[in-house]
């Protein structure tokens, strides 16, 4: 069964970001923030992986004229969302299931968080584009997500260092050192370099990095006009 549609994994799924991710709020602040340079005060923005409803509570409070659409594969996740924002989700639209899932917009920008790191080169390239489809001319879209380099000897230093930050922040450190085996042997992680080409052959311009936290990297990209 996937952690994410383990009904106990999902409960406890807000504490995990914080512990793990250095900076976690402040990248769901400049997330925003980054959105927030070209979408307009009424504009509609899709948020892809969505579960949980964290970013989801973010936008809706900073922009209350904002509509936006949550998707996610998992059901547990989205309950857990739709109890995350509370009074908010009446201005939410969720949808369970990958980017094919998500409703043709066109969307003022889009969002996808500690995600991609889930899937294969190719499956994140499709991805890509089709949340590219879906967005406007000039609109943004902001990723972040685990990129290590690809020699072995270096993404193990840097997943070393990502242990070293989720035990320092209260994660007790055999399941810190779990995390890092299974992270270097289950997710198909890219490098930075990767990263940013992926975002360009799907179709996206002036690639940025604005975001790095040890193993996370984050990057704004644009729709052609």
């Amino acid at each position: 069964m996937s952690s994410f549609s383990d009904p106990q994994a999902v409960a406890r799924y807000a504490q995990g970001p914080v512990r793990q991710v250095p900076g976690f709020h402040a990248l769901q602040q400049m997330t925003e923030l980054l959105l927030a340079e070209t979408v307009p005060d009424d504009g509609h923005v899709l948020v892809l992986g969505a579960g949980g409803g964290l970013e989801l509570k973010v936008f809706a409070e900073a922009h209350p004229q904002w509509r936006l659409v949550g998707v996610d594969p998992s059901a547990e996740m989205l309950k857990l969302a739709e109890a995350t924002l509370g009074p908010l989700a009446t201005r939410v639209e969720l949808f369970e299931g990958y980017i094919d899932t998500a409703p043709l917009g066109p969307f003022d920008g889009a969002t996808c968080l500690l995600t991609l790191h889930f899937l294969p080169s190719d499956e994140r390239l499709h991805t890509l584009r089709e949340i590219r489809r879906r967005l406007k001319p000039g609109a943004p879209l902001i990723v972040a997500h685990h990129s290590v380099p690809q020699a072995q000897e270096q993404r193990l230093r840097w997943l070393h260092r990502y242990a070293a930050f989720a035990a320092a922040s209260g994660v007790p450190m055999v399941d810190a050192a779990n995390a890092v085996a299974a992270i270097n042997s289950r997710l198909p992680m890219l490098s930075p370099e990767q990263d940013a080409a992926l975002l360009e052959e799907a179709g996206f311009e002036r690639v940025e990095l604005f975001y790095a936290g040890f193993t996370f990297k984050g990057w704004v990209a644009c729709n052609p006009v």
